[in-house]
């Protein structure tokens, strides 16, 4: 009887010895980069990210500290994931975005800011501040004929580049709350501008606008934006995973 103990207790801890090594082989699994594909990212690849202040983010406009060049924003939340996920591929991410720029002022410093760094995957978010600039407004036929000729420009100077475009979006908080339907409906015409531009150059467009408002059945307007135009961290985190969901629909075959 005690031999046939024995003999079970050492059968057991032979499959024990072999099992340990298999758990830690998983656990170091489960730390290890996620098998996401990104077959449109290639070695050595340039990210840009355009726009204003929803871009900006606060980043640092000098240095080289990856903690504050790409700000606080759906940009750097994409750069750590897709950093994360694919760091064999040393993939660059840069961002322009400026603080109340208008469409006008991104075609200003275009060249300079976008086609000399010719990135392989261009991302802009643009239109909020042609609405409520304090610098003057932009009327929709100026916002989208402007975006256009920016467009033209880049698709014939950086013809492999891919890029994608976002819809600009406004919540029903801060002082935009009490006139958010009269805002919202001219704040469409310029959605409506950005959808005809990514018809017209064949691009993929996100609708940040729909994301926030189906964001609005869990959770109250200001929890995403805080005052209506700039979302919080949570916000930023939506704006990322649409982001990530529309350019793997777009290139990911």
């Amino acid at each position: 009887m005690v031999r046939m103990s024995l003999m079970k207790l050492a059968t057991r801890l032979t499959v024990l010895l072999l099992l340990v090594p298999a758990l830690f082989a998983q656990q170091r699994m489960n730390r290890a980069p996620t098998h996401v594909q990104y077959p449109y990212l290639h070695e050595n690849d340039t990210v840009l990210f355009q726009g204003d202040s929803i871009t900006d983010g606060g980043r640092a406009r000098t240095g080289n500290d990856m903690n504050h060049i790409m700000g606080q924003d759906y940009a750097y939340l994409l750069a750590a994931h897709i950093g994360a996920d694919i760091p064999e591929r040393n993939i660059h991410f840069l961002n322009r975005g400026i603080s109340g720029d208008r469409v006008g002022d991104l075609a200003a410093r275009w060249h300079d800011d976008t086609i000399v760094l010719k990135p392989n995957i261009l991302s802009i978010l643009v239109g909020i501040n042609d609405q409520f600039s304090s610098k003057g407004t932009t009327t929709v036929e100026e916002f989208e004929a402007t975006y256009d000729k920016l467009l033209a420009e880049t698709v014939a100077a950086l013809p492999t580049t891919k890029i994608i475009l976002a819809e600009p979006f406004l919540l029903p908080a801060g002082k935009h709350a009490a006139s958010y339907t009269q805002e919202l409906a001219e704040l469409k015409k310029r959605q409506a501008a950005v959808v005809r531009l990514s018809t017209k150059y064949h691009l993929p467009v996100i609708d940040y606008q729909a994301v926030f408002d189906d964001a609005q059945a869990h959770a109250p307007a200001a929890y995403w934006c805080w005052d209506g135009i700039h979302p919080t961290y949570a916000g930023h985190a939506l704006m990322a995973r649409e982001w990530l969901r529309v350019t793997n629909a777009a290139w990911g075959n």
